[in-house]
């Protein structure tokens, strides 16, 4: 401020504990801060802005206060849909996991179910191969609809798994042939998980697999997933139990 001037008052009621504040303070403040706009953006929404001049030495602040609120209204429109999309996918999702429990659990017997598991599950989730095994069993189920499940080589749940990790979901990675056998080269992307139906019995596999590279990701919840592999351990152990 020149020696001599007289501080203007900001038009308005001042805040308290803002005695002598004026606008000449204020305009001096930003021209010692030209940076902060940038650090205090929220402001942009609370300034009432000029009107449009054009001439040298003059901004146009209204032109970047809208271009600033155009930027965010495409951010949040953006955000907007994203976030339906997602929803209506994760209801699609559910709706085919729940299709997918209802058909394992109207099994009427254990080949009606291994072969619903095998049969049915695919078309309700949308995959292009499935595979569903157990390391070593010593009496495989009997009837038409067992001769599916395979019988895997011990270790192979942990190889293809790792050792702790239930469920597993790979977005571009082919399918092993002793999990998917002649459907193996159709898989880019998968959903492991594995099944534990008794603390004596070989651990198991249920894998799903699709020729669309990414379907199954890293970035997917597994929580419905996971409730699927559940249903078909208690599905496949209560037949078990039944025939032993």
């Amino acid at each position: 401020m020149a020696d001599g001037e007289t501080a203007q008052p900001l038009s308005g009621a001042a805040p308290s504990g803002w005695t002598g504040l004026s606008g000449a303070n204020v305009a001096e403040y930003l021209r010692r801060h030209p940076d902060f706009l940038l650090e205090h953006p929220d402001l942009l929404w609370v300034l009432t802005p000029p009107q449009q001049r054009t001439g040298d030495g003059v901004i146009d602040m209204q032109r970047y206060m809208l271009e600033r609120m155009k930027s965010d209204l495409a951010k949040l429109t953006a955000a907007q849909a994203e976030l339906i999309a997602t929803s209506r996918a994760n209801l699609a999702t559910q709706g085919r996991i729940h299709a997918a429990v209802l058909a394992a659990l109207g099994a009427k017997s254990l080949p009606h179910c291994i072969d619903t598991i095998l049969v049915d599950l695919p078309m309700h989730l949308e995959v292009d191969a499935i595979g569903l095994g157990f390391e070593s069993l010593d009496a495989p189920p009997a009837g038409d609809g067992a001769s599916a499940l395979k019988i895997l080589p011990r270790g192979t749940v942990d190889r293809v798994m790792g050792e702790r990790r239930d469920i597993l979901l790979l977005s571009d990675e082919p399918g092993d042939p002793a999990i998917y056998a002649g459907a193996s080269t159709l898989v880019r992307s998968q959903a492991l998980m594995r099944l534990r139906l008794t603390r004596d019995m070989p651990p198991g596999i249920l894998a799903f697999g699709s020729r669309q590279t990414g379907k199954f990701h890293q970035g997917q919840g597994t929580e419905l997933l996971s409730f699927l592999g559940r249903v078909v351990e208690c599905a496949l152990h209560g037949w078990l139990a039944r025939t032993r």
